[in-house]
């Protein structure tokens, strides 16, 4: 995946499209306060799991924000998209599949997880979780993203899960750690 950039700088936003930055106000305990917050769509995730090739499909694409942290902005994630739309998340999670990995996912066969809070230091967001198993049979494209999207489609083998959670040279999200964690879990502990 190539990844150049150039005349990266930061400005403040005006008529944002996504969020909405704002400073809120409130005494607690009688205590006036302050914080700086945003405010951004929910979204869905999903963990994809490839039943013939034993491995993870994860998506790689480059984060703004993370550039401003590590001068590479790349990261691995789960498949995910914001809820933007009328229709149920997991109507949205198939669309997600679809568009950014490539397979044609029925509903009935995704999965809920559970729901998290993301960025609850400044957004608090929320981000439902969901799992799915694919074969070849269900691909209908490369996948990719739409629009101006730049995705990468990969894939981690599922017997290097573990080195891969670990590994601090890959950035990744927590939501994609906590979904391989669960299926760790459910998959390895004994009852």
């Amino acid at each position: 995946m190539e990844n150049r950039i150039e005349d990266f700088n930061l400005q403040e936003l005006e008529n944002p499209k996504f969020i909405e930055a704002g400073l809120v106000t409130y005494k607690q305990n009688g205590i006036p306060k302050s914080w700086e917050v945003v405010q951004a769509h929910d979204s869905v995730a999903i963990l994809i799991y490839h039943k013939e090739h034993n491995s993870f499909v994860l998506v790689k694409q480059f984060r703004p924000a993370v550039y401003m942290g590590n001068g590479d902005g790349l990261t691995v994630e789960l498949c995910a998209g914001i809820v933007d739309k009328d229709l149920s998340l997991v109507k949205i999670a198939s669309e997600e599949i679809t568009e950014e990995c490539g397979y044609l996912v029925p509903i009935e066969q995704i999965e809920r997880i559970t729901e998290v809070n993301s960025a609850v230091g400044f957004a608090g967001s929320k981000q439902t979780l969901f799992y799915t198993e694919i074969d070849e049979s269900m691909r209908v494209s490369s996948g990719g993203g739409v629009d101006a999207e730049l995705i990468e489609v990969i894939e981690i083998p599922t017997d290097k899960v573990r080195e891969f959670i670990y590994d601090e040279t890959i950035a990744k999200t927590t939501g994609l750690l906590f979904a391989l964690m669960w299926w760790i879990d459910r998959n390895y502990t004994s009852s």
